[in-house]
């Protein structure tokens, strides 16, 4: 895979730039860590040190990559704050900023947890926004810089059963396009990735593994992190990886709403 330069990157005689990886403990955050370990030095923050631990062996190891760790749950408001006091603290910059941590619940909205539904809303929506807020000057003053937002394709239509997911993804990718529109003629980029139903924890942990959007069919988290990857080096400003996730997500725009909706309600239902 070639992977165009980092934009403004340093020589050989100085240190690499260096990337910000949020939820970097699995999944689709973990698989950007590997594919990123060669081209970057990087930060990997989530909340288990054991498991981020392992993962900075892993990637020094196979990569000669310098790995920080920052141990941090933004599910709590202060996490971001306190992730970039930490740079701060090291001496570090941050050349780019992945922010993929982020997670579902299924069901009703009435019957859900509250306590989980405002947690939801911290991770994927207030916790993104103050980590993109706080990156973002040094990188214009810098006059480089990328960052990536994790969307989903579920931030194409409202979402029955997963109400304030989908809401929360519609966010991501209308904050991630304005904001692009906002940096042009910066060399800052943001790119906004939209997986479609991927394979890793997410569905178990937001019990919607037997969803029938899951039974359909799943991507590798590699898959998506390489795509993802592609689109932001290029500088593009959203990418849906894969050929039905990227149909699906065009067809919304020419249908009647109420129809998108009770069709998103169809294939969220569990099929046993």
């Amino acid at each position: 895979m070639v992977i165009p330069a980092f934009a403004g990157a340093l020589d050989d005689s100085q240190p690499r730039p260096l990337a910000l990886i949020t939820g970097a403990s699995s999944g689709i955050g973990l698989d950007l860590a590997r594919v990123m370990a060669s081209d970057f030095d990087l930060i990997i923050t989530a909340r288990n040190q054991a498991r981020l631990e392992e993962i900075a062996r892993e990637l020094q190891s196979g990569h000669a990559s310098r790995v920080h760790l920052i141990p941090a749950d933004l599910a709590r408001p202060e996490a971001p704050q306190q992730i970039f006091g930490e740079v701060d603290r090291r001496g570090l910059q941050v050349d780019v900023l992945v922010n993929n941590a982020g997670f579902g619940a299924y069901g009703a909205f009435a019957d859900s947890s509250l306590t989980s539904q405002l947690e939801m809303i911290q991770v994927n929506i207030t916790a993104l926004t103050h980590l993109t807020r706080l990156a973002l000057p040094g990188m214009i003053q810098r006059k480089r810089g990328r960052i990536m937002n994790v969307a989903s394709t579920a931030g194409f239509q409202p979402g029955p059963l997963m109400a304030v997911y989908y809401a929360t993804k519609a966010y991501v990718i209308s904050f991630s396009e304005a904001i692009a529109n906002e940096l042009q003629g910066s060399r800052v980029t943001v790119t906004c990735l939209c997986p479609g139903a991927t394979a890793t924890e997410f569905a178990v942990r937001a019990d919607m593994d037997k969803s029938r959007l899951f039974k359909m069919g799943k991507m590798s988290s590699m898959a998506v992190a390489r795509a993802g990857y592609r689109a932001m080096m290029k500088g593009k400003t959203l990418t849906i990886p894969g050929f039905r996730n990227l149909m699906l997500a065009e067809s919304v725009r020419l249908s009647p709403r109420k129809m998108v909706t009770a069709i998103a309600r169809k294939i969220q239902e569990r099929v046993e």
